[in-house]
């Protein structure tokens, strides 16, 4: 997914010479805690939250430009970034939001931790049995019951419970990716369980072969 696909279009902005108080009313009306600020043409110029406007209205600032931090100090993405960039950014530097912009560095989408947060809440809800059938397809020859024979003997050694593929088999369709993710103790544990189970049910495989 790249950084379009997830940006919102229908963003608000502000001009630097527009009053402070006309962008806050603004802001109010769309629910938005921070805004772009824009050039003639579109392009980013710099960056005003919330807590700018408030203070501006108290030192009894006029307008934008008084107040916005300069684009030298704004994050910011381009369209084909990667969207993972605008996750590990807003979360590194805690942005509310980013703006995102074209090749000509004209401003296009802005993408809010909103939006971020119901990607990952998507993500989060996709059926782990999802993830097991990917990788029948990607491990050519491997069958369905040879992966879950290898998944019931890793989450054996993993977690000391003895459990038989058909019931690994049964809890895996009744859980999410994100179930699964707590349930193991992080989202690298979840990945490393997974290539233990790919890397056994080819060796499993290669030893048949063998004999």
């Amino acid at each position: 997914m790249k950084a379009k696909d997830m940006m919102d279009k229908d963003f608000i902005y502000a001009k630097a010479d527009n009053s402070i108080k006309e962008i806050s009313i603004k802001m109010e009306d769309a629910k938005r805690f921070t805004t772009p600020v824009l050039d003639k043409d579109m392009k980013l110029i710099g960056w005003v939250t919330s807590l700018d406007i408030t203070k501006g209205l108290r030192d009894e600032k006029k307008i934008i430009s008084e107040i916005m931090s300069p684009k030298e100090d704004v994050k910011y993405i381009h369209e084909n970034d990667p969207s993972r960039l605008a996750v590990l950014e807003t979360s590194k530097s805690r942005l509310i939001s980013i703006p995102v912009l074209n090749n000509d560095d004209v401003v296009t989408g802005v993408i809010r931790s909103f939006e971020i947060v119901d990607t990952l809440s998507a993500l989060y809800d996709v059926k782990v049995e999802k993830l097991y059938l990917a990788m029948v397809k990607q491990l050519k020859g491997v069958t369905w019951e040879e992966l879950m024979e290898a998944s019931a003997i890793i989450y054996r050694r993993t977690t000391g419970e003895e459990i038989k593929p058909e019931e690994y088999e049964k809890r895996i369709k009744n859980s999410t990716f994100g179930e699964a993710i707590w349930s193991t103790g992080g989202l690298e544990r979840f990945f490393v369980g997974l290539i233990a189970v790919g890397e056994l049910v080819i060796a499993r495989r290669i030893g048949k072969v063998r004999k």
